[in-house]
Formats: structure tokens, C-alpha cells, sequence
């Protein structure tokens, strides 16, 4: 690698906003540019973005990267893409336009696809190949809605003039030229979550598109996490600079927490809350409710494998907790409002607003409040919130313990909830084991700039990213034994009172 190239660029596309992060060879941030997008809620259970909003965001997040650091492309050896994983965008490969908004992964209005592939053979029938359930989290079944009900929709697939991508595959056919030669391509990580992947052969299966009525010719050529797949196109910022790393936004920050053998694992505090734990190059279906999928692939070297626990509201019930509520006028309060009273009061929060994911994967649970009484005030609902986060960490982690037959003995968080101390210490209580916060909290779009740094040599092995990390926190259980059982057997009967919501009643 040439020695002006100093630094590597990471584009991270979220659910909430599109940031550019610029790394130096230490893995330290050197700039920032982000803008947030606007959430739409077309009716209730429906979750869309604007693709084209994303995109302009994207090049704007960019520019301000840049001008913070007074760096051009000639500074930046390579780009790296991360995204949230599950949402999918449909569009014109002739215009470039959309045939309709993203639909994000927390959407929930395909349960009638899922029910209908579900008829024969059951939510686990395509589970041995794609290490998913059927549900409506992943974006197979989103395409088929889009082909189903868009006008002219399903013409155009079959005509060959639609695209289908996560919005990693999106920004980066836009990045790499669009109609003008744009790559269509994804990484295996965002691949395994389409429920179109086999895990073996990291490939398409003809028989699982032809079950959902998916053309082929939709879909994206499926990558490694870590190879040069095109350079920028000429208008942009960044011409020239090689695109070279793709990965799912939970896979990143496990990259970027340099986990890369089997046994270690991350959770990283989000929108939602995603737990992977790395099992290396072996394929291991659990039992306990939880994801098998791809944790990452460099080059030609074999794919890693990982269990994860997907849990659907964690951030997003902070956010509500603001924005529909109003109680918070910003989402730190929500420490300061928990910090006024000692406790939870006896009220539990389950946040299913989407149903709920791991473990349970219950399409027909939503959200609850319970345990109420008049002692209640809004420092108790604040800190069940808080809670609600850590409780169903806990239950993930009970999973992957059962499913790989290791403890995990400590737990590495990342992610924009971590910088809540009250939440890392009930974490550590609740868990029983130490929580660890690294140096670097950005460690989603860390792990895209070390795939993409890794492909260009600008780092020569993971030996090095490895050596980049340093712990900056630790929170250790305070809690004593009889008090963290409470508090559980409390929070799992919490959860059985959000089943059976969903019936002919509830649209």
C-alpha cells in the first residue's frame, strides 16, 4: 500500500441515519459525518425508509467526513460499507429509481407470506439450509410484498429490469456508477439473511426462490466480506478509491471487537440488540431459538460462522419513550429520569412492538407494561425500559450458553446504548458476568474499514487489528444470586402476558 494513503473510509448505513467514519492505522476516528433519515409509518407495523434519501445522505455524510478532516480521496485507501442488514430495496436498474420505499427489517406487514410458505412444512422449512426461521424480520419475504402488491412490479422482475438489495447493495451499485456500470453485489454476511442462502455453499438455491416466486435475475452476485468489488465512480468525492469490504452491521461490530476465533462473541446496543457468538468455520443449528448465519469471509479463506440472538427493541424503546410519550425530551435523560428512583417499582417493560425475536420468535406477541400500581411513576417506567434492554440480553445469552455448551465469561457491548453507565451495571448484575466497553465504540463501522483495509493491505492480518483493541470500561455483578433469580422469574412471567395478542381481532 502506497505510504500517502493514510487513512481508510467506512460508510454506515443504520437504520436511524447514514454516517461516513474515517479510521487511521491505530483504528482511532479521525472524522465523522452523519445525517439521520426519516422514519415511515405508513400504517401500524409498517416501517419504511427512502432509498433515495439514504443515497443523497450517504454522499453528503461523505463530504463532511472529508472537510472535518481537510483529507481528500487521494488520503483514503479504501472504502468499507456496513448496513442495516434485513431492509430491502427494489429498484429500476434502468432508471435507478425505486419502485417503492425500503422496507425496514422491523416491518412486520408480510406475516401473511410467511404464514402462507409456513403451510407446507412449517416456519422451519427452509431452517437446515438458510439457519433462519421463516418471519417476517428477513427480507425474502419483503420482496415478494413488493412484487405482489406494487403496480407493474412483478412484469418488470420477470422482464429482468428489477434489482433487489440490503442497502449495502444499494449504496454500493450507486457508489460504484448506478445505470452507468454500478456493481450489484452483497457480502455473504448480508447474503445469509435474505433466507435465500445456503450456508454451505454460499450461494442463491433455485428451489427457495421458486418456493417464494423470487426471480433470479433480482438478486445480487453474493461476495466475500473482504476483496476490492469496484472503485467510485467519477462524480463522487471518493472516484477512484476502491470499494473493498461489505459487511452486515452486527458482523462488523463483531469484527471491529476483533472477535474473529470461536467462543468469542459481542452485543452491541442499537435500535435493536444483536448478540453474536463466534463459532468458526463449523455450522452449528440451534436449538435454543437462535440465528444461525455468517459471521464474516476474507477473500478466498474459508467462512466464519456465528450464532446470533436478534432482539427486535432495545434504542427504539428509548426513542419512543421520547418521541410518542414525550417523557424524555432527549434519549440520555432516560438515565437521569431511571437515576430518581432506586428500582423498577415492580413495573416490567416488554417492548414487543414487532412481536418478539430471539428466543421467543412469537409474531403474535406485542408490547406490555405490567405490573402497575399507583407507587409507579415515570422513573420506574424509565428504568423498566433500561431493564427491558438487559433482561433480554440475558435470555440470549442463556441461549448461546445452552446451544454451544460454553459460558461465556465475560460480555463485550458496543453500540450507542453502552455510554449508559446505570444500563452496563444492571447488564453485568442481571448477567452474573463482567461487561466490557472497548476504547472505540464505533465498532460497527470499524469492522467495514478493517474488511476494507484488509483487502488493499493497508493492514496486513487480523494478528494487527487484534492488537488495536484495548479495553476502556468494566462493570462488574453487584448483584447477589436470590435477587437476580426475582427479577428474572418476575421478567419471564412479564413476557407470557405479551402472547396471543395477534388474532383475527388485530389487524
Amino acid at each position: 500500500m502506497s505510504e500517502d494513503k493514510k487513512y481508510v473510509l467506512a460508510i454506515d448505513q443504520g437504520t436511524t441515519s447514514s454516517r461516513a467514519i474515517i479510521f487511521d492505522h491505530a483504528g482511532t476516528i479521525v472524522s465523522t459525518g452523519q445525517k439521520e433519515h426519516e422514519q415511515i409509518f405508513p400504517r401500524a407495523g409498517y416501517v419504511e425508509h427512502d432509498p433515495m434519501e439514504i443515497w443523497d445522505n450517504v454522499r453528503e455524510v461523505i463530504g463532511l467526513a472529508l472537510s472535518k478532516a481537510d483529507l481528500t480521496r487521494h488520503d483514503i485507501a479504501a472504502v468499507g460499507i456496513t448496513n442495516q442488514r434485513e431492509t430491502a430495496v427494489v429498484w429500476d436498474k434502468n432508471t435507478g429509481k425505486p419502485v417503492y420505499n425500503a422496507i425496514v427489517w422491523q416491518d412486520t406487514r408480510t406475516q401473511s407470506i410467511v404464514d402462507r410458505l409456513a403451510a407446507d412444512g412449517g416456519v422451519e422449512r427452509f431452517k437446515p439450509i438458510v439457519g433462519l426461521p421463516l418471519a417476517t424480520y428477513f427480507s425474502g419475504t419483503k420482496i415478494v410484498w413488493i412484487l405482489e402488491n406494487v403496480e407493474g412490479a412483478r412484469e418488470k422482475a420477470d422482464a429482468g429490469d428489477l434489482l433487489f438489495g440490503t442497502t449495502d447493495t444499494w449504496v454500493l451499485w450507486n457508489l460504484t456508477g448506478g445505470t452507468d456500470g454500478g456493481v450489484h453485489a452483497t457480502d455473504v454476511t448480508n447474503a445469509s439473511r435474505t433466507l435465500f442462502m445456503d450456508l454451505e455453499t454460499l450461494q442463491w438455491r433455485d428451489d427457495i426462490l421458486e418456493a417464494f416466486g423470487v426471480p433470479k435475475s433480482m438478486l445480487p452476485e453474493i461476495k466475500s466480506s473482504s476483496e476490492v468489488y469496484g472503485t467510485v465512480e467519477s462524480s463522487n468525492l471518493l472516484r477512484e478509491v476502491p470499494v473493498a469490504g461489505i459487511l452486515g452491521d452486527q458482523q462488523a461490530a463483531t469484527f471491529g471487537q476483533a472477535a474473529f476465533d470461536a467462543g468469542e462473541s459481542k452485543n452491541t446496543y442499537g435500535t435493536g440488540n444483536f448478540l453474536i457468538f463466534n463459532t468458526d468455520t463449523e455450522i452449528v443449528h440451534s436449538k435454543n431459538g437462535l440465528l444461525t448465519t455468517l459471521g464474516y469471509k476474507l477473500g478466498d479463506q474459508p467462512a466464519h460462522y456465528a450464532l446470533e440472538g436478534s432482539i427486535a427493541v432495545t434504542g427504539s424503546l428509548i426513542q419512543w419513550l421520547r418521541d410518542n410519550l414525550g417523557i424524555i425530551s432527549s434519549a440520555p435523560e432516560v438515565e437521569t429520569l431511571a437515576k430518581t428512583v432506586e428500582d423498577n417499582g415492580g413495573a416490567y417493560f416488554v417492548p414487543a412492538f414487532s412481536g418478539l425475536f430471539a428466543p421467543y420468535w412469537r409474531s403474535d406477541a406485542r408490547g406490555a407494561l405490567v405490573g402497575l400500581t399507583r407507587y409507579v411513576n415515570k422513573g420506574h417506567i424509565a428504568r423498566a425500559a433500561l431493564e427491558a434492554t438487559a433482561f433480554q440480553t440475558r435470555e440470549v445469552l442463556d441461549a448461546v450458553n445452552a446451544d454451544s455448551g460454553v459460558d461465556l465469561t465475560e460480555l463485550k457491548v458496543d453500540g450507542g446504548m453502552i455510554a449508559n453507565n446505570t444500563l452496563m451495571q444492571f447488564q453485568a448484575d442481571i448477567l452474573g458476568v463482567p461487561v466490557v466497553r472497548p476504547v472505540v465504540a464505533e465498532t460497527t463501522a470499524l469492522g467495514a474499514a478493517y474488511a476494507a483495509g484488509l483487502a488493499v493491505g493497508y493492514w496486513a492480518d487480523l494478528g494487527e487489528l487484534r492488537s488495536n483493541w484495548q479495553e476502556d470500561s468494566r462493570w462488574e455483578p453487584k448483584m447477589d444470586s436470590d435477587e437476580r433469580e426475582r427479577q428474572l422469574r418476575n421478567w419471564k412471567k412479564a413476557v407470557t402476558k405479551t402472547f396471543d395478542w395477534v388474532d383475527e381481532d388485530v389487524e
